[in-house]
């Protein structure tokens, strides 16, 4: 199942609008509705006001009427195993469980899985103050 996110992150990387960085990132999320929502970074030349692709991607999940992240992939252009920045994982983990599958992904697909919680431990916990 995780190759059909890889396909779409790496679609979703196309769209990207990285003039600044030249640093391309796409993102792909399976929400709990089983669609796939997209994302890829967008920058903008007053930074840091541009978006990541995981945002993007939760923006358009939460757009499309679906509220849980199930499973997300991950790529970047220029690195390999790209995982998302501190912030992404903060916002990653309020649509997400901590078993939530976070997969990094190069070139040719698939090359880690983690899980949200190995991801971002001791996040907040969006249940407990929400």
């Amino acid at each position: 199942m995780s190759h059909d996110l890889f396909e779409a992150a790496r679609g979703a990387m196309a769209f990207a609008h990285a003039p600044y960085s030249n640093f391309p990132v796409g993102a792909a999320i399976r929400a709990e509705d089983g669609k796939v929502y997209t994302g890829a970074n967008i920058e903008n030349i007053s930074f840091p006001q541009g978006w990541c692709a995981e945002p993007t991607a939760i923006s358009h999940m939460i757009m499309g009427g679906a509220k849980k992240i199930v499973e997300m992939a991950v790529i970047a252009e220029k690195l390999p195993l790209c995982p998302p920045c501190g912030g992404c994982r903060q916002k990653i983990a309020e649509f997400a469980s901590k078993e939530t599958r976070i997969y990094l992904c190069d070139e040719t697909g698939v090359k880690k899985t983690m899980t949200m919680d190995e991801m971002l431990p001791f996040s907040f916990e969006t249940e407990l103050l929400g």
